[in-house]
């Protein structure tokens, strides 16, 4: 199968594009740098600048998981339009490469699956989030919105859509982990505000599977949560953390402190959603690291 990636140099991206290419799939990668990207990537990935470059070498199916990390930088006005273009011109990009396609009458791709975040779903508290809870209207669920609206948009030429609403990427050498471990190692870590804020999580190699099933199964279409089945407060992944690495975890940070430093982007560490994989499950797929300490253990180990 020919598989077309957006955001195949990235920390998710990169160990997808290694496992399809290891399943002998043909894989193709859009970046902005493809000389970058390819130092990243196995040798055989046809990398180029843009989807509409794919038109000669029709792609089987789409992955789509280009953006720019939403918590890199404070959300300015100009950030926030930042956030929202590099999902929604991608999207469009592959959007219009399925219809550059159908005029020529080349062979259409047969699934997207689109990338989204568990922002969708905003504020949650304490409640069981699955795929049918109503969203809270917050800036991270308008633009996780807008950016599924725009995938979604692939139906019209056939394609099955799947949206998968991604956790906190888990996993040694990036992802979230990246930021947290260098102060638990030094015994500086400790739980945000309360504590009480559910973080929804997945580990990388179960999130590639899950991304791989989704390609695999024609009847799987619509949205997905791409989180462990088992989600944790703040506080208790801090716990946890600390606890594998064999450091304290006493210095809390108050929420006036993330509020002052980081404005609305704060909202991020202070709120969540006990955000639950119902319909991966029901479907059968097999979380290989169902619990954060079964995670921790094989990343850290």
């Amino acid at each position: 199968m020919r598989v077309l990636i957006t955001g195949g140099s990235g920390f998710v991206g990169q160990r997808l594009c290694q496992r399809l290419v290891e399943a002998e799939h043909r894989v193709q990668v859009v970046s902005r740098d493809p000389g970058a990207a390819r130092s990243r990537l196995p040798e055989s990935v046809d990398v180029r600048r843009s989807a509409l470059d794919f038109v000669d070498a029709p792609p089987e199916a789409l992955v789509n998981l280009a953006g720019e990390p939403i918590a890199a930088k404070r959300w300015s006005d100009d950030q926030k339009e930042k956030l929202l273009d590099s999902r929604l011109n991608v999207t469009r990009e592959l959007v219009g490469l399925c219809e550059q396609l159908q005029q020529t009458g080349a062979r259409m791709p047969r699934v997207m699956v689109s990338g989204s975040a568990m922002g969708y779903y905003g504020d949650q508290g304490d409640r069981e989030v699955t795929e049918e809870t109503t969203a809270h209207d917050e800036f991270a669920h308008r633009l996780c919105r807008r950016w599924e609206e725009a995938a979604r948009k692939a139906e019209s030429f056939g394609v099955r859509v799947a949206l998968l609403r991604i956790g906190l990427v888990l996993d040694q050498g990036g992802g979230s982990l990246e930021k947290m471990l260098p102060p638990f190692k030094l015994g500086l870590g400790g739980r945000f505000g309360s504590g009480k804020q559910y973080m929804p999580w997945i580990h990388r190699e179960d999130l590639v599977r899950a991304i791989l099933f989704l390609l695999e199964h024609d009847e799987l279409a619509g949205v997905f949560n791409g989180s462990a089945p088992h989600p944790v407060t703040n506080a208790e992944f801090t716990r946890t953390l600390a606890d594998h690495l064999k450091r304290p975890a006493i210095f809390p940070v108050p929420a006036i402190a993330l509020e002052t430093a980081l404005g609305e982007m704060a909202r991020l560490l202070l709120t969540g959603a006990d955000m639950r994989p119902a319909r991966l499950l029901e479907a059968g797929f097999d979380f290989q690291f169902e619990t954060l300490e079964g995670a921790l253990e094989a990343i850290l180990a």
